[in-house]
């Protein structure tokens, strides 16, 4: 006997939960991650080739290790709720073991950057009669010592590599999500995250630097290494979904192939990533702003896209969902006060640390006389 009612099953639309705080962490903390991967051979390997980049990428790497926990405590909505990770014990959590991982990291961090510019501030100390004790003390009475510097960069890679694993992997791990749950995002994250580190030492070379056009060379090559791997690893993913090799990322792929707005995504995605790498691989010289501008900006909107496009996509039911970057500190002043945020603290840190000295007009850096 047939029923007399009609039953209407309605999908539910949901706000995002993963705000723009989140992608102003994800962001800042790769590019420090990436930040300090470039600064190793300069200091921790003590190729002094490398020491100017390494330097630049070093500011990098402290400015957004130290803005970004700021951003993941003001995700948490009520950034009291930190202690939380440290009262309940969830080992079966990637975002508990993150909160392990994160001070370890800054606190490396910061004692790596104060072995590497150690040696700056004992010599500015000598130069500077006025702040010369304040110098000294933050010196330590101490210059240039490699072993140490080297004891640091190892633990602070330690650090790096964590922090790469656990944020690719809390998000991957999401499987309600086929965008997400891809084995290749942790890839995408470390390679983006180290073409946007590239892109910023080539903004902070000309900007908090001395322009030094041979960091500009070597800067560009590496970022279009970064890139190649970005392209690398975004030509694998879309192989395993097209041709159906694997099922998640087959299901991620018809999850938004209806969407004009995700091919347009797409098309964007491919044009961030291949022209910067042209420009690189065809000009190293005299691009650095251009392609510096266009690798930072892609790895930031990799990450929006990632997480609120994501977020868009609904779990059950048809269409998507709509999100509008609300002007409050929940959207776009959040945003704006992070970026204010990590740039005080490099008008901080460059304002004690001595100001470089410009190379003289046509000499070649070792690294560049090839």
């Amino acid at each position: 006997m047939m029923g007399t009612s009609i039953v209407e099953v309605i999908n539910v639309t949901r706000e995002v939960a993963w705000l723009p705080w989140a992608v102003q962490y994800f962001f800042l903390i790769g590019l420090s991650v990436g930040g300090v991967l470039l600064s190793l051979p300069g200091y921790a390997f003590a190729h002094e080739d490398w020491r100017k980049l390494g330097r630049v990428a070093l500011l990098v790497a402290l400015t957004c290790g130290l803005a970004a926990p700021v951003a993941l405590l003001s995700d948490l909505h009520q950034p009291g709720r930190f202690w939380h990770f440290y009262v309940v014990l969830r080992p079966t959590s990637w975002m508990w073991w993150g909160s392990i991982i994160i001070p370890f990291y800054v606190t490396s961090l910061l004692v790596y950057a104060w072995t590497c510019f150690r040696e700056e501030l004992q010599e500015h100390g000598g130069v500077n009669s006025r702040l010369a004790a304040l110098y000294r003390l933050a010196a330590l009475g101490g210059g240039r010592d490699d072993r140490l510097i080297r004891y640091a960069g190892l633990v602070v890679l330690t650090g790096a590599a964590l922090v790469a694993l656990y944020t690719g992997t809390e998000i991957a791990v999401v499987r309600a999500r086929p965008l997400w749950h891809t084995p290749f995002l942790p890839l995408q994250f470390l390679a983006t995250a180290l073409a946007g580190a590239t892109g910023l030492v080539l903004l902070l070379n000309r900007f908090a630097a001395d322009n030094d056009r041979n960091v500009e060379r070597v800067a560009n090559r590496l970022l279009a290494g970064a890139l190649g791997a970005v392209m690398l690893f975004g030509g694998l993913w879309l192989a395993l979904g097209l041709f159906d090799l694997e099922r998640t990322h087959a299901d991620a792929l018809a999850s938004v192939a209806g969407s004009e707005a995700w091919r347009v995504t797409a098309v964007w995605a491919v044009a961030a990533t291949a022209v910067p790498f042209v420009i690189a691989v065809a000009k190293p010289v005299g691009t650095g702003l251009l392609t510096g501008l266009i690798a930072v900006h892609g790895a930031w909107m990799f990450r929006w896209t990632i997480f609120i496009g994501g977020q868009t996509v609904p779990k059950t039911g048809a269409g998507f969902y709509e999100y509008a970057l609300p002007a409050g500190p929940d959207g776009l002043l959040g945003i704006v006060g992070t970026a204010g945020l990590w740039l005080f603290l490099l008008l901080a840190i460059t304002a004690v640390l001595p100001t470089p000295r410009r190379a003289a007009p046509g000499l070649l850096h070792p690294i560049a006389a090839e």
